[in-house]
Parts: structure tokens; C-alpha cells; sequence
């Protein structure tokens, strides 16, 4: 599937506004996909920034939900200057359309390098940290060819696989996404390759300047490297790798899988051929990439039905449906995740009173997202 940058939504955000943002994803209890409908529901972060405190309060919080000061973003971004970097604002023009297209898209991410890389078709490549040498040549390889077919090619930058295809794209652009801060190295021994991607290449993370990485930072980090792209190979990797959780965040992400088969005898290659198994492409070469992301040429997908833009915001529900919509919602939530798809279809209530009273409860510390679109009790 091809992802159109002419958007009708696509503007480019004041600079005020794009502070407000930033603010609003720092504060507390606000993930991507609340800050998403915050954004939808009042059609710009200064006024949900404005709406916080009695959200919070209807939800049931005690303590007023303060939003972050600015002063601390500021110095985040007086900070990212420094370091020569940029911020990319989901709704603004300069924010990449495919990954805007994913549900939990990061809200902001800190860019070191060349962003134009972005405006082009992005492939990911990634696989096992204890990679055999015939994985990395193949890697490198097929990053190789496929930048020579005008792919700019994304992975993860850790050791084994993914530092093989940084090294193999470096000359037809590659983009390197980070699970800590993008200013932040790791692991160490990549430090050279660190440097001539931040040089030649964009260092992405969505993640605040100086944060060292983290175990529970590498899924976050995935579902951007899949994001971005327009399919995701698999070079090797275990039943337990990471690899495979980029795979499953890139099916749910509607992109295209592939995977390098290999001998059942070497566990890095279970990954793959299990994945094999469950219909991805079977990849001996970049031509076979190739051959199918031909055919996704006419196939188009737009960006959620939720405007990430500056805009008047929709019209709020009644308070009286909210207050009658409470108590039933909280009647079918759990400790359990519950998709919201079935608390609307369990409460018979209208998707928009379902998803302010979940704000309030969310902003309130009362219930968690989960993937999949569900919520649960703390």
C-alpha cells in the first residue's frame, strides 16, 4: 500500500501549537491514543490542555490533573537545538503520513539528521542481535538493493542484523529508530555507525532527549520502525526476538511481512519460518520485495477518521448523556481489558459519549489502554 503525502488534512502547525503538544503528551495519564482523541475531540492541543483539569475531575480524580508547565518543554526543545535536532509534531506537514496512519502513532519524535529521508517510500529491515554470518551479508544485501530501488531503509540500530542493514544503506539513506533518547548511543559498540547515520542518514525516537534505554522501550520502538514502512523483513530471529514482535505490530499496521527462511536445525531461523507458515512472503532476495511492493502500487490507505489538525473541535456530548453513560460504563469495565468496539456495542451508547467518558476515566488514573484498542481498570 502506497501512503499519499497530499492529504487534505496536512497543514503546517504554529509554532505555539506544536508546544502545546508537546506539553500535552508529557503530562501525566495521556498516551498516543488519548492524546490522539483529545486532539480530535477539541481540535487543538491548547484548548485540550485547557480541558484537562475537569476532564480529570468528572472522571473522578481528587487531585487537579496539572498539565506539564511550558517552561519544561521549552527547555526540552532549547535542548534538542543544541544538538542540532528537530521536532516532528503529528498533524504538522513534516510528520511522516504512514506512521501518522497507525493507531498509537508517537505524538512528537525528536529527528537527528536529514527528515527529508521521510517523504520517500520506507522499507524496514531487522533481525537477531546473535546473527550468523550469513545473515548479516544477506542483510546488508538486501538493504543494499533496495536503496539502489529508491527505498530508504529503516530498522532499529541495535548489534547483529539491524546494524548490518544500517551499514548497507548508509549511501541511499537509512533511518535509524532509537528505543532511548536519539542522542543517547546504544549500544556503544555502534558508535561510529551512530555518527555517519546522524551525518548521512535521521536518527528518530520519540522518546525525551537523554533517556537511556529500557526493555519495555523496544516495543514502542518497533511499532514506529513498522510504521514507517511499507513492509517489514525478517532476517532471523528466535521465537522470543523482538523481530517478531515488529512482524505482528506491522500485520495489525496493515503492512506486508516477509521473511528469509532457513535451516530448522538453527534457532534464528524459527522466527522466520514461522512466520512463513502464517503467509508471509518467502524472501530469497530483494527482487522478491520488489515484486510484491510493485503490486501494492494502486493500493492507498488515508490516515485515521480522527483530525490531528488545528480546527474548531466537534461539538461536545450533553452532559446529561454523560452523566446518565457513566455508571454504565463503569458497570462493564474490569481489571480485565475490554475492547471499546464492545463497550459500545454492550451499552448500546453512541462512540463519542464511549470515548469522552473513557478520557475522563483515563485522565482521572481510573483505567489503562491496552493494544487492541482496549481499556481496563488500574
Amino acid at each position: 500500500m502506497i501512503f499519499s503525502s497530499d492529504s487534505p488534512n496536512k497543514a503546517s502547525l504554529s509554532q505555539q501549537e506544536k508546544i502545546a503538544r508537546l506539553r500535552l503528551i508529557r503530562t501525566e495519564n495521556i498516551g498516543p491514543v488519548t492524546f490522539r482523541h483529545l486532539i480530535n475531540q477539541y481540535g487543538s492541543g491548547e484548548k485540550a490542555l485547557e480541558m484537562l483539569p475537569e476532564l480529570a475531575r468528572r472522571g473522578g480524580r481528587k487531585k487537579p490533573l496539572k498539565a506539564t508547565p511550558e517552561k519544561n518543554v521549552l527547555k526540552e526543545l532549547d535542548e534538542l537545538d543544541k544538538v542540532g535536532g528537530e521536532l516532528l509534531v503529528i498533524g504538522d506537514s513534516a510528520y511522516p503520513s504512514a506512521l501518522a496512519a497507525t493507531e498509537d502513532a508517537p505524538p512528537v519524535l525528536f529527528a537527528l539528521g536529514h527528515t527529508h529521508l521521510l517523504d520517500h517510500k520506507i522499507f524496514g529491515i531487522v533481525g537477531s542481535r546473535n546473527s550468523s554470518a550469513v545473515g548479516l551479508k544477506q542483510a546488508q544485501k538486501i538493504a543494499y538493493d533496495l536503496g539502489q530501488a529508491s527505498y530508504k531503509i529503516v530498522s532499529g540500530m541495535a548489534r547483529g542484523i539491524d546494524a548490518a542493514v544500517h551499514q548497507g544503506s548508509i549511501t541511499t539513506g537509512t533511518i535509524a529508530i532509537l528505543a532511548g533518547g536519539a542522542d543517547v548511543v546504544y549500544p556503544r559498540e555502534n558508535a561510529a555507525l551512530y555518527d555517519r547515520i546522524k551525518a548521512e542518514g535521521l536518527i528518530l525516537s520519540e522518546m525525551p532527549l537523554g533517556t537511556q534505554p529500557q526493555a519495555r522501550h523496544f516495543p514502542r520502538r518497533n511499532r514506529i520502525i513498522s510504521g514507517l514502512s511499507l513492509g517489514i523483513l525478517v532476517v532471523e530471529a528466535n521465537h522470543r526476538s523482538g523481530s517478531l514482535i515488529t512482524a505482528r505490530q506491522a500485520l495489525e499496521q496493515g503492512r506486508e511481512v516477509f521473511a528469509i527462511p532457513g535451516s530448522p536445525m538453527d534457532p534464528r531461523a524459527k522466527g522466520p519460518n514461522s512466520l512463513i507458515r502464517q503467509g508471509a512472503v518467502l524472501t530469497e532476495s530483494a527482487s522478491d520485495i520488489l515484486e510484491v511492493l510493485a503490486m501494492m502500487d494502486d493500493r492507498h490507505i488515508s490516515e485515521p477518521q480522527l483530525d490531528l489538525f488545528s480546527g474548531p473541535g466537534k461539538e461536545p456530548a450533553p452532559e446529561s448523556d454523560l452523566a446518565d453513560a457513566r455508571p454504565q460504563i463503569c458497570e462493564k469495565l474490569s481489571h480485565t481489558p475490554t475492547s471499546v468496539d464492545e463497550l459500545i456495542r454492550m451499552t448500546e451508547l453512541s462512540p463519542s459519549v464511549v470515548q469522552t467518558v473513557l478520557l475522563e476515566l483515563e485522565l482521572a488514573g481510573e483505567i489503562s489502554r491496552h493494544p487492541g484498542n482496549r481499556v481496563a481498570f488500574c
